[in-house]
């Protein structure tokens, strides 16, 4: 190593947390791993000795053992020493490493003083050959050198303690080429280490130095180096030969298995005895390595190493480059022991990084949904670790994954021993961000939702958004039908419930069916898990009639059934049905009035129903019957009298006897009754009355027919009085028919009063009518 010495910095008087700092002794090197969160982006490292500090740097790491590795997206960075690397104490076989950590914070340098002690309990072979990723190293033991390649022009022995290594010089061979000899220091000078002290022999190089050379061995790059060391100590020449060789294949990828090979045999005169792998520089068994996904055969002379890509041991690691890509990466680790014709032992040990190509990581969505439950359940699985959920769309919809476990959808994480995760999302049917569509045609209900996970891997926080589409199909899907049943007080509906019906919605007009409108209209509703029973009196609002004759009528009534999202009309009831009633009134919104009324009380005995009139005496019955009389007729005629309201406008006329003053003469000087008939209409309804001067109502009219008892002596007209909505008890003889109760809608006050009285002067001027005007706002 270089002989830089400096002084450091004030080391820190802490050391990195347990969390960010691993020391490790290996059978034959040393390793340290801090987090580079801790570290920073450019960590750096010092050998520390008795002599000073020793920046370790890219030109001197490898000839003086160590290699330093920065690993970004493994979040670490890592140094591995040899037990043989410059400023390593010995001492009685125990060695002792010392470092500076050199971090920068706040733009200044803290440094952390590391230290670790090792004692090996392998022995060590008389020669050890290490490939390790940037160098080669030998060691020779002494006592056997005899044997392992120190020569005399006759005989070989061993280096004598007193040597130096100032009397040993070497040359190296260079594909059958002899290079000029050199000494040791220039040697070193050249990036070659040397080392021939306490019985030991050691030779380091890194790889591709100018002396060393490329070759092949059945068909796999081998780097060689070829040194012979040489001193004269007297009348002897002591040599000693030193060879290091090294399978230099980078590794290849095949059907999800990492490979790398060697020659069985590097070096010649040599038989292979015993092969053993494993990873992070521990070695396993066989039985095991097979087991954990790696495996080690020997075929035509070469080694060959198989891992599985997943295989317990090695690292992996996610990152984003428009897809999620992972790869592994392998410290993978070989022994080699070889024998000569002596059974002296040579072991070879190779250190190789070894890292698959990129991968496209296997995340898939797993639609799990049952179409019972009602209910998308999504399975996101196979997540890595470094890999966290950390938001989510659903069909365009921003959701929070922090806050996921709501009514509307609901997000669980589960954790799996092969150090993957999976998200589980769950999402109702009913959720307002759900997509739903319904194919009449084909009775298909249809519900889609589609998703966008955001993914982020760390530590980079690096983006990935992984989108799925999922689709639950539900056939023989029919909106709600209603069986209808006609009754003598009016209409029963029936609805026997389905389980999709709650996709729809059920109107009456533009009323949504509930038990609160249901009430508000007299409508008689039942409704359960099982059934829907609605009951319409007969003259409740929905109603529309027809046929209307002495005899009967036919009412109508109609059930809408809705799309939910749309107010599409899917389907509809309608049911008609034939009715009697003694008393009937009907305001249509064309500004027609009908009315059967009971007339009896209102005419003399010996009169006839046939013979009454509305306020106009020329406006007769249509028809009439013994007690009853049939009008038909527009409400700007027959002598009809209009009052305005704040809310409403009140059509109002009577029925009377066309011969009434000669009531007296006829002999009935007892009260008779009085019979009004009035329509009633929101003001806001009849906004085309005032725009076009047309008749035409939003809605239907409310009607009412009152019995009432006035004194008739002296009478000598109609005497139709301006009353405030006139309210009295009907005769007792007959209760009144129900009147038509459709409620008006709400709307604002009254603000048409001068244009509407000039209307109406006009719609009643020519007329031979006797209609009078009032317009008393109430």
């Amino acid at each position: 190593m270089s002989s830089s010495v400096r002084e450091s910095p004030p080391a820190h008087p802490c050391s990195p947390s347990d969390g960010a700092l691993h020391m490790e002794c290996h059978d034959r090197y040393f390793m340290i791993a801090v987090a580079l969160s801790f570290t920073g982006e450019d960590p750096r490292f010092e050998a520390v000795d008795r002599v000073g500090v020793h920046p370790i740097t890219k030109q001197n790491e490898a000839k003086c053992g160590y290699c330093v590795t920065v690993l970004p997206l493994l979040g670490h960075v890592e140094l591995r020493g040899s037990y043989f690397s410059c400023h390593t104490d010995r001492d009685d076989g125990d060695f002792t490493f010392s470092f500076n950590l050199i971090t920068s914070r706040d733009g200044k340098e803290v440094v952390y003083p590391l230290n670790k002690t090792c004692s090996p309990t392998l022995p060590w072979s008389p020669r050890e050959v290490t490939c390790a990723i940037n160098y080669m190293e030998v060691l020779l033991q002494s006592e056997s050198s005899c044997s392992v390649g120190m020569k005399t022009d006759q005989t070989a022995v061993a280096p004598t303690p007193g040597a130096v290594t100032s009397d040993w010089q070497v040359t190296f061979e260079r594909e059958q080429e002899q290079m000029p000899a050199m000494n040791l220091s220039e040697a070193r000078r050249q990036g070659y280490m040397f080392d021939l002290t306490d019985g030991l022999i050691v030779f380091r190089t890194s790889y591709g130095q100018p002396d060393s050379f490329m070759t092949e061995v059945n068909g796999i790059p081998v780097e060689k180096v070829q040194a012979t060391l040489f001193s004269k100590q007297g009348w002897l020449v002591l040599m000693v030969e030193v060879v290091a060789a090294c399978s230099m294949y980078s590794g290849s990828y095949d059907d999800g298995h990492m490979l790398w090979k060697t020659p069985e045999v590097l070096y010649s005169g040599l038989s292979s005895d015993r092969l053993r792998a494993g990873l992070n520089g521990e070695l396993v068994d066989q039985s095991i390595t097979e087991k954990e996904g790696y495996l080690v055969k020997t075929e035509d002379g070469t080694v060959e190493i198989s891992i599985r890509y997943d295989a317990a041991g090695g690292y992996r690691k996610s990152f984003v480059a428009g897809n999620l890509y992972e790869f592994y990466l392998f410290h993978f680790f070989l022994e080699q022991v070889l024998l000569d014709e002596d059974d002296v032992k040579t072991v070879v040990r190779f250190h190789r990084a070894l890292i698959t190509p990129l991968l496209h990581c296997p995340i898939y969505v797993q639609n799990q949904t049952v179409l019972e439950e009602q209910l998308f359940t999504v399975y996101l699985g196979e997540v890595p670790e470094d890999v966290t959920l950390t938001g989510l769309q659903l069909n365009g919809y921003q959701c929070d994954v922090l806050c996921s476990n709501t009514s509307t959808y609901n997000v669980t994480e589960v954790v799996h021993a092969n150090n993957t995760r999976g998200y589980t999302l769950k999402v109702p049917f009913s959720n307002p961000f759900v997509i739903k569509q319904f194919f009449s045609e084909d009775s298909v209900l249809q519900y889609r939702l589609d998703i966008n996970y955001t993914l982020s891997v760390e530590p980079q926080n690096e983006v990935y958004f992984h989108m799925a589409s999922i689709v639950a199909v539900f056939t023989g899907v029919s909106p709600p039908v209603f069986e209808a049943v006609c009754l003598d007080s009016g209409i029963s509906f029936k609805l026997d419930h389905k389980p999709f019906d709650y996709l729809w919605d059920v109107t009456i007009g533009s009323e949504l069916l509930t038990s609160e409108m249901a009430d508000r209209h007299g409508y008689i509703m039942t409704n359960d898990s099982q059934t829907l029973q609605l009951e319409v009196p007969l003259f409740t609002p929905g109603y529309t009639y027809a046929d209307i004759s002495l005899k009967g009528f036919v009412g109508t009534f109609e059930i809408l059934v809705q799309d939910g999202e749309t107010s599409a009309v899917q389907t509809s009831t309608v049911k008609k049905c034939s009715f009697t009633s003694s008393e009937l009134i009907v305001c249509s919104t064309d500004g027609r009035m009908t009315v059967v009324a009971d007339v009896s009380l209102a005419i003399p005995k010996e009169g006839k129903p046939a013979s009454t009139t509305l306020a106009d005496k020329y406006c007769g019955p249509k028809d009439a019957d013994e007690s009853r009389a049939l009008f038909m007729f527009p409400l700007s005629s027959c002598g009809t009298i209009v009052k305005i309201g704040k809310k409403n406008v009140t059509y109002q006329n009577e029925i009377f006897y066309k011969n009434y003053y000669n009531v007296d003469r006829l002999g009935s000087a007892n009260d008779t009754e009085r019979v009004i008939v009035q329509c009633t209409y929101p003001l806001a309804s009849l906004h085309l009355l005032f725009s076009r001067l047309k008749f035409e109502s939003d809605a239907v009219g409310t009607g009412r027919i009152i019995h009432t008892k006035q004194a008739t002596a002296g009478l000598k007209g109609p005497a139709i009085k301006p009353t405030v909505a006139p309210e009295t008890t009907p005769a007792t003889k007959r209760p009144p028919a129900k009147p038509v109760a459709f409620l008006p809608p709400v709307h604002r006050p009254g603000r048409y009063f001068s244009r509407f009285y000039n209307l109406a002067n006009r719609m009643t001027k020519g007329t031979n009518s006797s209609m009078k005007m009032y317009a008393v706002q109430v």
